[in-house]
Order: C-alpha cells, then sequence, then structure tokens
C-alpha cells in the first residue's frame, strides 16, 4: 500500500501531497521547496529534443513519467506539484495552471472554441468576464450569448435552434448574487444533445467553481466537461499571491500546455508555491470556519430592519436552497453553501446605492472586522459593492437583466469573530 493511495481523506492528502510526484523527488522534504530556474540544464542534444518531443504529446504522461525540464514556460517542478493537488481536489484528469483566474478562463474556452463558433453563457457573470466575453471574443469571430440558464428550457431551445454553439459556460454560485445552476441538469441536456453531433462538433460544459471551491462544489462529478476557477481566491486564501487553473479531461492537455506556452500565461513558480504549501492544505479548516460565519451573518442581516433580502445558499430562503443542497456538498458529503453572502438595502436606484455607499464608508473609516476591498476568499472579510466596483464593464442594462441591484452589497466571509463581524455590520447599517 503506498502512502498516497484513495484510502486516505482529500484533507490528508491536499496537506501532505503527492510523495512520489514524478514531478519533484522531494520525499526528504517536509515541505516542498521552490523552483527558481527559467531554463534547465540539459544532458545531451538528445534529451533536449526527447523533452520537446515530449512536451505536449497526448502520448506522455507527466504525472507517471518524469518530465524532461527544458524551460519554465512549458513545464517545472512547482507549479507541476500544484496542479497535481488542484487536480486530486477537483476530482479531474489533468489540472494546467496559469497566471490567474481570468487567464483560465481565457485558456479554457481558447481551446474549445475557433471563429465560427457560439459561446452560450449564464448571464450573471463576474465584471472581467463579461468584458473578456463582449469585448475580445468577438473580435476572434467568436459569437456570445448571453443568456438565463437556470430556464432550462431555454437552454433547450437555444442548443435546438444554434448549431454554432460549442460551449455553455456560467458561475455558480454566480457572482455576485449567490444564484445557482443546476449542474446535473446542464450537463444531462447538453449531453443529450452531442448524442446527435459528430464527436469533433460536441458542445463542452465550462464551469467557474470559483466561489465554491473544490471543497464546496465538485462540477466535474455532476457530469461538467471542464472546471475553470481562480486561485487567488479561497484557494489560495491569504490574498498574497494571483493563479488560476483549468481542469478537465486528459485529452485536452496538450492544446492547453501549447496555449499556455504559446499565450505566455504562466503561473510562476514563485506564486504556485503558496497556494501548494499554504493555501490548499488549509482550504478544508479555513472554509469550514467562514461557512460557519457566513450563515450567522446571513442570519443576522436576514432580521435587519434596514436589508430588504439577503441571498446565501445556505438559508431556507434562498430560492434555490434544495438545489444548493443536492450539489453543494464537501469532501466528507456535509452540506456547503460557501462563503459569500449577497445583501440588498431597502430602497431603490441612485438613493439606495448612496445608502450602500454610506454603509461601506462607515465601515472603512471604524471597522476592524471588516476590510473595504473587492476580491474574496480571503482570511480576513471583505466588503464591496459589485455594481459599481467589480461588475463596473456590465452596462446598467445588463446588470439590471442578470439581476444584479444597484444597492447590492457582497461579503466574503474572513477568519474573524463572528460576533465582531456582525456589531461592525449592525453599527454601519445604524449609521444610515
Amino acid at each position: 500500500m503506498t502512502k498516497d493511495n484513495d484510502s486516505y481523506h482529500k484533507q490528508t492528502r491536499l496537506i501532505q501531497g503527492k510523495l512520489h510526484s514524478p514531478h519533484w523527488n522531494y520525499r526528504d522534504h517536509i515541505v516542498p521547496p521552490i523552483s527558481a530556474s527559467v531554463a534547465y540544464r540539459l544532458e545531451s542534444a538528445e534529451r533536449g529534443a526527447e523533452g520537446f518531443r515530449e512536451f505536449a504529446n497526448p502520448e506522455f504522461n507527466r504525472e507517471l513519467q518524469p518530465p524532461i525540464y527544458i524551460y519554465d514556460r512549458l513545464d517545472e517542478p512547482s507549479r507541476g506539484m500544484l496542479e497535481e493537488n488542484i487536480e486530486l481536489a477537483e476530482g479531474g484528469e489533468v489540472c494546467v495552471a496559469f497566471a490567474s483566474g481570468m487567464a483560465s478562463i481565457a485558456a479554457g474556452l481558447g481551446v474549445l472554441l475557433k471563429s465560427g463558433d457560439t459561446l452560450l453563457s449564464h448571464h450573471t457573470i463576474y465584471g472581467c468576464t463579461y468584458s473578456l466575453f463582449t469585448n475580445w471574443l468577438p473580435r476572434l469571430g467568436i459569437k456570445v450569448l448571453l443568456e438565463d440558464l437556470t430556464d432550462l428550457d431555454r437552454l433547450q431551445t437555444l442548443l435546438d435552434s444554434e448549431p454554432q454553439i460549442m460551449a455553455v459556460f456560467g458561475e455558480t454560485p454566480c457572482n455576485p448574487t449567490l444564484d445557482l445552476l443546476d449542474l446535473a441538469q446542464i450537463a444531462r441536456l447538453v449531453g443529450e444533445h452531442n448524442a446527435g453531433r459528430e464527436p469533433r462538433r460536441r458542445v463542452f460544459t465550462v464551469i467557474d467553481n470559483t466561489f465554491a471551491t473544490p471543497f464546496c462544489q465538485r462540477p466535474l462529478e455532476h457530469g461538467i466537461d471542464v472546471v475553470v476557477e481562480s486561485l487567488t481566491k479561497n484557494i489560495g486564501g491569504f490574498g498574497t499571491d494571483m493563479g488560476g487553473a483549468v481542469i478537465g479531461p486528459r485529452f485536452l492537455e496538450p492544446d492547453l500546455l501549447l496555449y499556455r506556452k504559446d499565450f505566455g500565461g504562466v503561473l510562476a513558480p514563485r506564486a504556485a508555491w503558496p497556494h501548494l504549501v499554504y493555501g490548499l492544505p488549509t482550504l478544508v479548516l479555513r472554509t469550514r470556519q467562514q461557512i460557519a460565519t457566513a450563515l450567522l451573518v446571513a442570519q443576522f442581516l436576514e432580521q435587519h430592519p434596514k436589508v430588504a433580502r439577503v441571498s446565501y445558499p445556505g438559508l431556507p430562503s434562498h430560492p434555490q436552497h434544495e438545489l444548493a443542497q443536492r450539489q453543494m456538498r464537501d469532501f466528507d458529503g456535509e452540506f456547503a453553501p460557501g462563503i459569500l453572502v449577497y445583501f440588498l438595502l431597502r430602497g431603490e436606484g441612485e438613493a439606495v446605492k448612496r445608502l450602500g455607499a454610506r454603509v461601506m464608508d462607515h465601515i472603512a473609516d471604524h471597522a476592524l472586522s471588516i476590510t473595504l476591498a473587492v476580491s474574496l476568499g480571503q482570511i480576513r472579510t471583505l466588503i464591496e459593492h459589485p455594481a459599481s466596483m467589480t461588475h463596473a464593464a456590465v452596462p446598467a442594462a445588463v446588470q439590471q437583466e442578470a439581476h444584479l441591484d444597484p444597492g447590492g452589497i457582497r461579503l466574503s466571509m474572513g477568519l474573524e469573530h463572528p460576533e465582531d463581524i456582525i456589531a461592525d455590520l449592525s453599527a454601519a447599517l445604524d449609521a444610515i
């Protein structure tokens, strides 16, 4: 029996990693070392030629055979070990890491789509993702449809009527509204549609799992083809290093590696190392505490007279609470509704937008337990106003269609004491 076999819980394996990783024999190291070499010494010209023959070769399995390192942009040890552990966490066949979450989205879709294809995306997405889809993909000749993918009948109609759809994309929970997409049903509908297509013209499902992380949800288990996610957020956990990852079937690995090599969105070893050594090993512990805090904060906000509505998948009042209970499950099968809370203040239009600004200004001036900042998934509790910050690239009319309220406020739970977070929120709400 090997020390890294499947009999151990994922919580244990994400701490220990693969002790016999082909990417680096570090059995004598408790902590894996950082690689810091752009180029690697080659013992002979033939070894260099062999390394280039093996790179992105579908007949070469870099997880079973020690790769020949040539140049950082192709492959290197620290990043390779991180990829093994992310792949383990998500339950995929391969993982390729990138310099940021946006780089991973661009790559994941970049290897699936070409000019003349159509991308079908859920209409509620991160502001930078919206910008990628509306500003840049059309320049490559890729049509983008933004639709409500919670409407499965609409999804079916679009698949039947738009033969150029080659990828279906979404986030779940959505940023920032925390609406959910039914992963199993989307995978089922797309799978049934693919039965009538040529294998090379099949539709791929792609899900951004950043908000849930593999601890709370593993889309591949529900039939999704490809997962993309930001490592910068809760997987990294400490807000110190950026990163992204694409996880999916093995046959996509050569194209992903070539895409990374040629477009250059490479995760540096010094950025890969913190995710490997600090982020993934503490993901379970951090997220469990953050989920417990999120529920307490959501319950407090739901009872507050100045709050019109709270969206949190862990609340029975969430319209998709039953779906959340089915698909948001941790490594041990326990309900894991995530670490983010989205709430709406009472009021409308510019008036409620100004109230939200006053809440956040009060927090910026007076609160210790909450920080006014974008991003999420850190050990610090972060608050932001999506309509004017993270989703500023989305026009107001499109925000309205995506149910993004001008007074909506997004909270990402940290590790501060929940009583302190609630007290700071209470004081800010009392001040408006």
